[in-house]
């Protein structure tokens, strides 16, 4: 019997034939490998696997370099060679507990993301609170003078992972004129007691890149596992966010054959895009004003 991805991969064969094809990049989030593996083989080895898996970037992520002086431009040059796309993911909270802007926090990520050639950086606000307002203009002096688009994600802690924390730092942000775009991880809103349909509806508009994860609920806890094994409306969730956005796997990737497992993974990620390529778009920002 056919599983819904896997009827998604068979539609794709169709509608490539039919030249239709998903203009979505799929990338993998290098801890889908597993935090132990990735610190054993390096975050380099694991993003020449991607790529010869087919992947069309990958997301570095600083909590897994043990070595970050060597490492990135290695992995810099890898992505250059390769033609792919990298993204750099801080483990750092944008804002300190206090609820001060963590400027070292910021330039540190902003110093790494420029060597790995990374356009885009990912960070959680962490502390952000009413009285973080007035260090937006902060941020957005400091941002002007760099190239690197910010990206804020939803992480799974009550004051950075919930929508109404989300809805209220990109309030603000949006009123001081200082656009932050989001990372949309679609599995983090169930740590939170969140609805990912509702966010995905309220918070659209902000998404610039999304976090493909599928979760189950064990005794206690939430686990994230492959979108085939979700028991979330992943698929619903994605219908309703921006169509122009690249996607990265973020759920686990492991098996005895990994360069298969993770070919098949990307396949099927990309078969679901292609299955929704003739929804209507819903285009970002970005997209507006360059249309506009």
């Amino acid at each position: 019997m056919l599983t819904e991805v896997g009827v998604a991969v068979v539609a794709t064969t169709a509608r490539a034939a039919a030249g239709m094809q998903s203009p979505t990049a799929i990338l993998i989030s290098l801890s889908a490998f597993g935090a132990s593996e990735v610190r054993r083989h390096g975050q380099l080895w694991f993003t020449e696997l991607s790529f010869e898996a087919g992947a069309d970037g990958v997301e570095v992520r600083s909590e897994l370099l043990l070595d970050a002086a060597c490492e990135l431009p290695l992995i810099a040059q890898a992505v250059r060679a390769a033609g792919k796309s990298v993204v750099y993911s801080s483990a750092e909270n944008l804002w300190a507990a206090d609820g001060t802007l963590n400027l070292r926090a910021l330039e540190s990520a902003l110093t790494a993301a420029k060597t790995l050639g990374a356009p885009r950086l990912k960070m959680a606000i962490g502390g952000f609170v009413p009285a973080s307002h007035s260090t937006l203009l902060h941020l957005q002096d400091r941002l002007r003078s760099d190239k690197t688009e910010l990206l804020i994600e939803n992480d799974q802690t009550p004051t950075a992972g919930t929508l109404a924390a989300l809805q209220d730092f990109f309030d603000s942000a949006n009123a001081r004129g200082l656009f932050l775009g989001m990372t949309f991880d679609m599995g983090n809103w169930h740590w939170t007691g969140e609805c990912p349909l509702q966010a995905a509806a309220a918070l659209t508009s902000q998404v610039r890149y999304v976090h493909c994860k599928g979760v189950q609920r064990q005794p206690q806890r939430w686990v994230a596992v492959p979108l085939a094994a979700s028991s979330a409306p992943w698929r619903a969730v994605l219908r309703g966010l921006p169509a122009d956005v690249p996607w990265a796997i973020e759920y686990p990737l492991a098996g005895d054959d990994l360069p298969a497992v993770t070919r098949q993974e990307i396949e099927q990620l990309r078969a679901v895009a292609a299955s929704m390529a003739n929804r209507p778009r819903i285009l970002s920002d970005n997209s507006k004003r360059a249309t506009s």
